[in-house]
């Protein structure tokens, strides 16, 4: 079973949609039992930091999540909350991976948020996503990005260079919408449900 966790965030019901369009059936639960005997889980969101992890706080989903063993893919606000610590709001997040996450500083020639197309580039060899997705496009929607760090697997540019994806033990994670980037995003997803 494939549950994707149903929590205080928009775009959830995308992923869900996803997984049918790719012919698997997924479930949208914030039931902890659920969860925990899932096969596998995926963690998406659009929303703030702060409100989310204190809905996180309040439901205890911020002390289940890091403790889950099978593989879990955290999506957009997904993968900044596994992180240590988020600039939005200075909010203190689930700490999977060591890493901070910052906001875009517009420099005149990008707008923030950053929205849109941009190329995976340095994918890390052996990472869940394949290194022939090197420099195919997919959709970003984002005003804060995960520094790079020993956990990044592939990395693109807005501004700077930040992660697209990072992957540390069963914890996997992209800054882009797999279920919103057409054909490479549904390959991204199959790599995951794969695993």
């Amino acid at each position: 079973m494939i549950a994707i966790i149903d929590y205080n965030a928009g775009n959830v019901r995308s992923v869900l949609f996803a997984m049918e369009r790719l012919g698997y059936t997924a479930v949208l639960t914030s039931d902890p039992e659920q969860i925990r005997k899932a096969d596998k889980v995926i963690f998406p969101g659009v929303g703030e930091a702060s409100t989310t992890m204190a809905y996180l706080r309040s439901s205890g989903m911020n002390a289940l999540i890091p403790a889950l063993t099978q593989p879990v893919l955290g999506i957009c606000l997904g993968m900044q909350l596994m992180c240590t610590h988020s600039e939005e709001n200075n909010t203190p997040c689930l700490g999977i991976f060591p890493q901070q996450v910052k906001r875009f500083v517009a420099d005149g020639l990008h707008k923030v948020p950053h929205m849109g197309w941009n190329s995976l580039e340095n994918i890390r060899p052996g990472a869940f996503i394949p290194e022939s997705m090197q420099g195919d496009y997919v959709y970003f929607v984002h005003s804060y990005y995960v520094e790079e760090g020993p956990y990044t697997i592939a990395q693109s540019h807005h501004i700077l260079p930040f992660s697209a994806a990072m992957q540390k033990d069963n914890f996997f994670a992209t800054q882009f919408h797999p279920e919103k980037s057409g054909r490479v995003g549904e390959a991204v997803l199959q790599h995951f449900l794969k695993l």
